[in-house]
């Protein structure tokens, strides 16, 4: 019960995270007057976005385990960090497959528009943002001092504020509960594979013919 109610906890910190996130940069968007980013710009943003909630996740585990940091809750509070990051990563991915398929149309001016509506994204840059994050989770751990700082503590206390106000708070604990269910669903999955995955590779190769060779077959 202990991990699911941390599973379920950090759901809840990455909901108002995401939401106090999103308050700033609206109204940096403002400020910059609405002004397209470059993508070093969107990936910096993005560094800083993840640098802080590693730091978050980090002070909040801390504040989880009554201030002693303990390895297997920051283990834990990491691997759901990771899960996070590589279910946004899908997301952007599904997004850019949907934007490229849109734009192959020989409609006059859809394909400009499209193309300036369309979001960055670079793999290479995403994986590296996500192994910065995780690596400052790590550094943490080794230098706990470095990740008490006025911005992080204030993100914390906030978080910790928000959950904890009637309406709001019911808010962010829904969002909280349907991570964790999707949570305990990508493990569920993952456990599937493992069982049936193997066997089944193993099935399909046995039915193929020694002489038959078709397009995913590796010749070494």
């Amino acid at each position: 019960m202990e991990i699911l109610n941390l599973i379920f906890r950090i759901g809840v910190v990455l909901a108002v995270y995401n939401f106090l996130w999103w308050l700033f940069m609206t109204g940096l968007s403002i400020l910059r007057g609405g002004r397209p980013k470059l993508a070093f710009e969107v990936y910096f943003i993005k560094a800083v976005r993840y640098g802080f909630l590693a730091d978050v996740i980090f002070l909040f585990t801390i504040h989880q385990g009554g201030g002693v940091i303990e390895l297997n809750d920051l283990v834990l509070s990491g691997t759901i960090m990771l899960m996070y990051f590589v279910g946004q990563i899908q997301k952007r991915q599904d997004r850019q497959f949907f934007f490229n398929v849109r734009t192959n149309t020989n409609i006059p001016g859809y394909k400009e528009f499209m193309n300036r509506i369309k979001p960055v994204f670079d793999i290479r840059l995403e994986v590296s943002v996500v192994v910065f994050a995780l690596g400052l989770l790590v550094l943490f751990y080794f230098y706990p001092d470095v990740a008490y700082n006025s911005m992080s503590n204030w993100f914390l206390d906030s978080i910790l504020n928000i959950e904890d106000t009637p309406v709001f708070g019911f808010i962010f604990k829904v969002v909280g509960f349907f991570f964790l269910l999707s949570v305990m669903m990508k493990v569920f999955g993952s456990i599937m594979i493992l069982l049936t995955g193997r066997q089944k590779t193993t099935d399909e190769f046995n039915d193929r013919d020694d002489d038959e060779f078709d397009d995913y077959t590796e010749i070494r």
